[in-house]
């Protein structure tokens, strides 16, 4: 699924002051990256990626400036020809008369931003917002967390204990991230992203507790608005005979919108440690991750043995 942009939705998130197009806020936004306005201004237009938010910065303004009247008249109106969803000014307000006209007759917002950092820093900003807000995304039951800076997915049938463990977690240093609905998004080919879905933010429902809002009460340090997932964590009723005892437990994945990602299952029974298992299991991911495995060691301490002994 993926998620609706507006550019009233940019005017908010980055406090953008709107010179015209009041009433065209509405627009949609569908292409993550941006564009800055070079060749189009000289009449190439055959690359011209109309679809993108169209960024003027102080160097694109400067040069602007630099034109006659009527050369700019026909520079600009070459471009709002085309109507893309809006432009964003990343310089001074004064003399931008021209534009704003172009603009209104256009019907295409134009927007500006408060000058405060350069542009290359305003579009990396909003690159980063717009791959976010317009990547592919699933919504699934579980919870999601940040144990010792790892992202982790815990996935089980209700009632099987996630969220008492995930507060749990919490108790022992780790942060929550979302409860009951994990918003899941595909960043880039190989990435996921857990996350919220605003409604149920700082939220942790209990058995036979409750709703608890766990910034208010354990501090900011409990919660977190995302996390990258390098962990999908099942956790299944205990069954004696299930119970694997091998050395090196290997990873199975699990896939989300084509993304594979390392999966552990974890049998719950009454006084298992479920929420230190999980720590272990993340720490053990990190240390197999840096090329290390407990089990070769344990094997190659054995094969020295039993050599010295011959």
């Amino acid at each position: 699924m993926l998620k609706k942009v507006t550019v009233q939705n940019i005017v908010e998130t980055f406090s953008l002051k709107v010179l015209a197009g009041e009433k065209h806020l509405n627009k949609t936004i569908t292409q993550s990256n941006v564009h800055r306005p070079g060749l189009e201004f000289v009449g190439y237009f055959d690359f011209f990626p109309t679809e993108r938010i169209q960024i003027l910065g102080t160097k694109e303004i400067t040069y602007l400036h630099m034109l006659s009247k009527e050369e700019r008249k026909t520079r600009i109106g070459n471009i709002v020809h085309y109507h893309p969803p809006c432009f964003i000014v990343n310089s001074e307000e004064e003399g931008l008369t021209y534009l704003t006209h172009h603009c209104t007759e256009e019907e295409i917002p134009l927007l500006i931003t408060n000058h405060k950092e350069s542009s290359t820093d305003f579009i990396e900003k909003l690159r980063l917002y717009l791959s976010k807000e317009l990547a592919p995304q699933l919504s699934i039951h579980g919870v999601c967390m940040n144990v010792s800076g790892i992202g982790i997915l815990l996935r089980g049938n209700s009632g099987v204990g996630k969220s008492e463990t995930a507060h749990t977690l919490i108790g022992r240093g780790h942060r929550l991230v979302a409860d009951d609905i994990v918003v899941l998004k595909k960043i880039g080919l190989q990435a996921l992203l857990g996350t919220h879905d605003k409604k149920t933010k700082e939220f942790l429902a209990l058995r036979s507790i409750g709703l608890l809002n766990v910034v208010r009460l354990y501090g900011s340090k409990a919660f977190q608005e995302e996390t990258r997932i390098a962990l999908d964590i099942k956790l299944t009723k205990w069954e004696k005979d299930d119970l694997n005892n091998e050395l090196d437990q290997e990873f199975h994945f699990t896939e989300y919108m084509g993304v594979k990602i390392p999966s552990v299952e974890i049998q719950v029974q009454p006084g298992r440690d479920v929420a230190g298992l999980i720590e272990a299991a993340v720490h053990n991911w990190i240390l197999k991750k840096q090329g290390y495995s407990a089990a070769e060691e344990f094997m190659s301490r054995i094969e020295s043995e039993i050599e010295n002994s011959d």
